[in-house]
């Protein structure tokens, strides 16, 4: 799939503002005028969705990922399916939004679609097949959870394997697919609270605040509390101090 200019959807910007759950009679000109470039930039972030409608897919799903990288936790999946018509003012990359704004739009994103569907792998079995496969696994199960089922999705980067569904991976999808940027929103906001409600369950670790990253924090309580159920033992440290090294130490080769 090539789409090098922006395929607009030729709605006027009435239309769009009289759809808009966040349009209310009497806003201001710069309210106005912030729609109106919101339309523009959305109805650009459609170029890939409209090329596949275009070729005559109506169910086109965005899939992203959230969780690659903390050394706890799952990594989950979410896919999408949205309105040809979808207008969501503010949506974006999750990495570039606020988690308060993230947790508004996901709550809209949900509400216009079609289908969503967010899935989780845990460290108990990612561990065994590695980050990039649970990626794929998560995000194959949110994708086999949607119904209708998509004919056509649009991902993060990632090809997925054994899946009778065309698929174009898109690099920095989040960035140039609005399937993708809600994808991305959904992921880490589902991602985010899953990590909040283990802090109660794992108390003293801090889960509720860095989401199981390798932050400062997360490692002096590593080495105060040892390791938990949500810990990823193929990931550095967790991996040297399961094999009883201290952080920053190299294992010995023979005990």
């Amino acid at each position: 799939m090539r789409s090098e200019q922006p395929l607009y959807n030729k709605r006027l910007f009435s239309d769009i503002i009289d759809k808009s759950t966040h349009f209310k009679e009497g806003l201001g000109l710069d309210k106005q005028k912030y729609l109106l470039d919101e339309v523009k930039r959305i109805e650009d972030l459609k170029r890939y969705e409209y090329e596949a409608y275009n070729n005559g897919f109506r169910y086109i799903a965005g899939i992203d990922e959230a969780g690659r990288g903390p050394i706890a936790g799952p990594v989950m999946a979410a896919a999408v399916i949205l309105s040809r018509d979808f207008f969501c003012p503010g949506i974006n990359d999750s990495k570039k939004l606020t988690a308060l704004k993230r947790s508004k739009l996901a709550a809209e994103i949900k509400k216009q679609a079609i289908t969503w569907s967010v899935a989780a792998v845990f460290p108990s079995y990612l561990d065994k097949v590695n980050i990039l496969n649970a990626t794929r696994e998560a995000m194959l199960l949110a994708v086999k959870n949607l119904s209708p089922r998509p004919e056509f999705l649009l991902i993060d980067a990632v090809q997925l394997p054994d899946i009778d569904i065309k698929q174009y991976p898109l690099i920095k999808g989040d960035s140039l697919s609005v399937s993708i940027a809600a994808a991305s929103i959904l992921a880490k906001v589902e991602r985010d609270r899953v990590m909040e409600a283990f802090d109660s369950l794992y108390p003293g670790y801090g889960f509720s605040k860095h989401k199981g990253y390798a932050t400062r924090e997360h490692l002096q309580s590593l080495l105060r509390l040892g390791t938990c159920a949500l810990h990823r033992v193929s990931f550095e440290p967790v991996k040297s101090m399961v094999l009883g090294a201290r952080y920053g130490e190299q294992p010995a080769l023979f005990e």
